[in-house]
C-alpha cells in the first residue's frame, strides 16, 4: 500500500473522528438530561429515524443534530431544477457554471438548515422532564437564536467536511458521513438488545431472527449491487493493432442498480424536511400529517417506496448517459454486434439500462422498506429498517472499490516508472 493512499484513509478518518467529536457538543441553553429521557420513549417513531441518520446527535441536542440532511435537500431541489429547466442543467455541465450551482446549493442548504433549526427551538419550548423540568434554560426568543446560529455553523461544518473527504480522502464524503452516523449507533444498540433479552422485554428467538434478516438483507444488497450486464463491444482490426499493447474493454458494464444509494438518501431526506417542521406545531391537521408521517405507519413505507423508485429512475438517467456513450464507442472505432453505430446503439442501450433500473429501483424500495415491516410485525420496540442495512453495506462497497482502484492505479504508476 502506496504512502499516498494511506494518507487519504487518514484523512478520511480523522475528518470522520472531528464529525463524532462535534456529536458530543450540544447547542447552548438546553438541557440535555431532559431531552435524552424524552429521546428514550420515541425510538421507533420519526425522531428514531432523524436520530439514526445524525448518529445520536438529535437526543443529545447537538450543534449537528441536523446532521447533513438540509445539504442533501438542497442538492434535490437543485437536481430536479436541473432537470426541468436547461438553462441550469447546462451550467451544470460547464466548469464555471459548476462553481454557481454549488455555491446556489450552499445558499439553498443555509436557508433550510435555518427552518429547521428554528422548528426544532419552537418545538423545544413545550417539552418537560419527568420532573417537570424545561428542556430550554435560557430566554425562548434567545434560545431560538442561538440554537439557529450553532445548528447553522454545525451544518456548514459537516458540509466542509464532506466536501474536504470527497477531494483529499477516500470515498464519498457526504455518504461517509451518513455511515459514520448510523454505524456510531450500532453498540448502543447491541447493547440495548441484550438489555432486553435479560430483562424478559424480548426473547431470544426474537434475537435470532432479527440476525437473520440482517445477514439477508446484506447478502441480497451485496449480490444485486455486484450484479451487472455485460455488453459486448467489438472492435475494427485496425483499433485493435494500434492498442495491442493497451488493454481494451471488449464490453460494457451496466449495473442493475444504477443509482447506488442516491435514491434512499435522497427519499429519506425528503421525507425527514416536513417531519422536522411539523415537529413544533399544536394544529390538530399538521399533528394528524405528521401522524402518517410517522415511521411505524404503513402510510411513511408506502412514501418511502415511492420515492425511492422515483429517484432511482431520475438518479439513474441523469448518471448514465446513453448518447455519450454511444458516440464515444464510434470514436473508438467500437460497435455493439448486431446493432448499428449511432442512435441504435443509443436506444439499445436504453433499453437496457431502463429495464435493469426497474429491477434495481423495485429492489431498492423493498429492501428499504421490507425489513421495517417484517420487524413491526415481530415487535421489536425499537427502529430498524432496512435503509439503515442498505446505506451501509453499499457506502462500504464503495469504498472498497476506490482503494481497490487507488491500489491498482499506483501498481501501474510504479510500473511506468521502470519502465514496464
Amino acid at each position: 500500500m502506496n504512502k499516498n493512499l494511506v494518507n487519504k484513509i487518514f484523512i478520511t478518518i480523522g475528518f470522520l473522528f472531528i464529525y463524532r467529536l462535534l456529536a458530543y457538543v450540544p447547542v447552548p441553553g438546553v438541557d440535555a438530561a431532559v431531552i435524552a429521557s424524552f429521546f428514550d420513549s420515541h425510538q421507533s417513531d420519526a425522531l428514531g429515524l432523524f436520530n439514526m441518520f445524525s448518529g445520536n446527535a438529535v437526543e443529545r441536542m447537538s450543534i449537528i443534530a441536523l446532521g447533513i440532511m438540509p445539504y442533501i435537500t438542497a442538492s434535490i431541489i437543485m437536481e430536479l431544477l436541473a432537470a426541468t429547466f436547461p438553462t441550469l442543467g447546462q451550467m451544470k455541465k460547464e466548469r464555471d457554471g459548476m462553481v454557481k450551482y454549488m455555491q446556489i446549493i450552499r445558499y439553498a442548504t443555509i436557508v433550510i438548515t435555518i427552518i429547521q433549526a428554528i422548528g426544532i427551538s419552537v418545538g423545544l419550548q413545550s417539552l418537560t422532564g419527568p420532573n417537570g423540568n424545561s428542556a430550554i434554560l435560557a430566554d425562548h426568543n434567545t434560545f431560538i437564536m442561538l440554537s439557529a446560529v450553532s445548528m447553522l455553523a454545525g451544518t456548514m461544518l459537516l458540509m466542509w467536511i464532506g466536501e474536504q473527504i470527497t477531494q483529499s480522502g477516500i470515498g464519498n464524503g457526504i455518504s461517509l458521513i451518513i455511515f459514520a452516523g448510523i454505524v456510531s449507533a450500532i453498540p448502543s444498540a447491541i447493547g440495548q438488545t441484550f438489555t432486553m433479552v435479560n430483562t424478559g422485554a424480548m426473547s431470544f428467538i426474537t434475537v435470532l431472527a432479527i440476525l437473520a434478516l440482517i445477514f439477508g438483507t446484506v447478502a441480497v444488497i451485496i449480490y444485486v449491487e455486484l450484479g451487472e450486464r455485460r455488453i459486448p463491444v467489438t472492435y475494427a482490426k485496425k483499433v485493435m493493432l494500434q492498442n495491442q499493447n493497451k488493454r481494451v474493454m471488449n464490453y460494457i458494464p451496466i449495473k442493475v442498480n444504477l443509482a447506488g444509494v442516491i435514491p434512499v438518501i435522497f427519499a429519506s431526506a425528503i421525507l425527514m424536511f416536513p417531519m422536522t417542521v411539523m415537529s413544533s406545531s399544536t394544529n390538530p391537521t399538521i399533528m394528524a400529517i405528521a401522524d402518517y408521517l410517522n415511521p411505524n405507519s404503513y402510510f411513511f413505507n408506502f412514501l418511502t417506496f415511492v420515492f425511492v423508485v422515483f429517484f432511482a429512475f431520475f438518479y439513474a438517467s441523469i448518471t448514465f448517459n446513453s448518447k455519450d456513450i454511444s458516440e464515444n464507442l464510434k470514436k473508438q472505432g467500437g460497435f455493439i454486434p448486431g446493432i448499428r453505430t449511432g442512435n441504435a446503439t443509443a436506444e439499445f442501450l436504453n433499453t437496457t439500462a431502463s429495464n435493469l433500473t426497474f429491477t434495481g429501483a423495485l429492489y431498492l424500495g423493498l429492501v428499504a422498506t421490507l425489513p421495517f415491516m417484517i420487524i413491526k410485525g415481530m415487535g421489536v420496540p425499537f427502529f430498524f429498517g432496512g435503509t439503515a442495512v442498505l446505506i451501509v453495506v453499499q457506502v462500504a462497497l464503495d469504498t472498497m472499490r476506490k482503494i481497490e482502484a487507488q491500489i491498482y492505479m499506483s501498481k501501474y504508476e510504479t510500473l511506468s516508472a521502470v519502465g514496464l
